[in-house]
């Protein structure tokens, strides 16, 4: 069994083309695996991840994120909560449901979780899925015994995550997280829900054994991975989850995104270059400050403001007074023979290349630049990066913000090219338990919309532009 410490260092400047290599982040010996390129690396294997541990430890939250992880890397991944099932009988019950005397109670969780296996397997077989989470707390050894024995009789591997924590201060964070978010006390009165909850955790403890059996595969994360214990990992894409876990936290944090403040090739309808802002993009520059002090930064809030190595979007950071990166890995996706041109040029010279992107804008390839498949690749490092910060602002351009933000709000694939990120919007998206938050603060000064719709090789059009600055949220679950 080894031991590895979640501490990563990186080059905050990564360079990736066709002369760099990816960078190697390495923790204790362990080298990041290689980027997934295609399925053939794990077309052939099954895996099902077995959470473990008490509430209130971020289980659900952690299944959520390597459910999202994988789908982002073209891996078929999906979650089964074994509460989900439960809550189909009995759909908030009180702690009493959970203690180990009664009878009845636990026979209505074991069903439930044979409820969920059983899902899991026919989903197996029958949609022949590739990883599968099953989130629960599968506290005691006889519970993982027959989770183990059930499932590797279908020839699938079994992996067991195991979140344990005595931090109080987490602890409590996550309690609070649960009485305002969980299914079992929605519509209830937040304290009477945190009493109940903190009982519930009391029942668990009583009979709760932790991961020791050497012959499992497991990942043991102490205190929001402050530790991390790894035992028998068998092949490549245990591999990966392993080092994505080890990447993780479940403190409460946010992220910002904001597109670069308008350009001048925007305003020319051009695409890619390294153009300098437009004078509307510099006054977005200028009022970026107060638009995240109304988003909730505050001055002496301890943030990292990343940005590309172009100009547009170091030119719109330049007025935030907090500490600043730039990443190579965040420049604009590479769009090769066509940077430069407008839509219709590009439709008038590469009839075939244009519709062939529009038919496929995920994996079409530009001529001597990058796919949306690429850019996701060579985001990895970006995105494992963020999952290790706390609060992080991103001020980069809109294919990068469509594949970030499709990460965090679980977006298909064939949707994500598609999406509208519009100029002059920061985008606030803070991570919860059951789904992610997200805000958008839209600034008050107009500027052309870049957003094509597909089909089309139309001009950029003046966007709407509010009288005052906008707020909208909505949840993600």
């Amino acid at each position: 069994m080894a031991e590895a410490s979640n501490h990563l260092t990186a080059s905050p400047i990564v360079n990736i083309g066709s002369d760099a290599n990816t960078p190697r982040i390495e923790a204790s010996g362990v080298k990041t695996p290689t980027p997934v390129y295609s399925m053939s690396a794990v077309e052939d294997t099954r895996i099902c991840v077995v959470m473990v541990g008490l509430p209130a430890r971020g289980k659900s939250l952690i299944a959520g994120k390597i459910v999202r992880y994988l789908r982002w890397l073209s891996v078929d991944a999906r979650s089964f909560n074994v509460g989900t099932y439960r809550r189909q009988d009995t759909p908030q019950p009180t702690a009493d449901f959970f203690d180990i005397n009664n009878k009845e109670g636990e026979r209505m969780r074991r069903a439930a979780a044979e409820a969920a296996v059983k899902d899991m397997l026919k989903w197996f077989s029958q949609e022949k899925g590739t990883v599968a989470i099953l989130d629960a707390t599968n506290s005691t050894r006889a519970r993982r015994r027959w989770i183990a024995q059930t499932v590797s009789a279908r020839g699938i591997e079994v992996m067991f995550v195991e979140s344990k924590c005595d931090d109080e201060d987490l602890i409590m964070a996550n309690i609070l997280e649960v009485k305002t978010t969980s299914p079992d006390y929605r519509g209830q009165d937040p304290e009477a829900a945190a009493r109940d909850f903190r009982e519930r955790i009391r029942n668990y403890e009583k009979v709760y054994e932790t991961i020791t059996e050497t012959d499992y595969t497991y990942v043991k994360l102490i205190n929001v991975g402050s530790q991390v214990v790894i035992n028998c990992i068998q092949d490549y894409l245990q591999s990966r989850i392993v080092y994505f876990l080890m990447n993780l936290h479940i403190k409460p944090r946010s992220i910002w995104l904001s597109r670069h403040g308008e350009s001048m090739y925007n305003l020319a309808g051009k695409i890619g270059g390294d153009a300098d802002l437009s004078p509307r993009g510099m006054r977005y520059a200028e009022v970026l400050p107060e638009l995240c002090r109304q988003s909730g930064i505050m001055p002496q809030q301890g943030i990292t403001v990343w940005t590309s190595t172009m100009k547009r979007t170091i030119q719109t950071a330049r007025h935030l007074p907090y500490n600043k990166l730039q990443w190579k890995a965040l420049d604009e996706l590479d769009s090769g023979t066509c940077d430069g041109l407008t839509y219709e040029e590009i439709e008038e010279q590469y009839p075939e290349d244009f519709k062939a992107r529009d038919d496929d804008k995920y994996n079409y390839r530009y001529r001597g630049g990058e796919s949306y498949r690429d850019l996701v690749i060579r985001l990895e490092p970006i995105i494992m990066e963020m999952e290790r910060q706390e609060n992080v602002m991103v001020v980069t351009h809109q294919a990068v913000i469509r594949c970030i933000y499709a990460y965090f709000m679980n977006v298909p694939q064939d949707r994500s090219p598609w999406m509208e990120i519009p100029l002059h919007t920061v985008i606030k998206l803070t991570p919860k338990a059951y789904g992610t938050k997200e805000e958008r603060f839209k600034a008050n000064i107009p500027a052309v919309s870049t957003f094509r719709p597909k089909y089309s090789s139309a001009k950029h059009q003046e966007a709407d532009s509010p009288d005052v600055n906008e707020l909208s949220v909505k949840m993600n679950v």
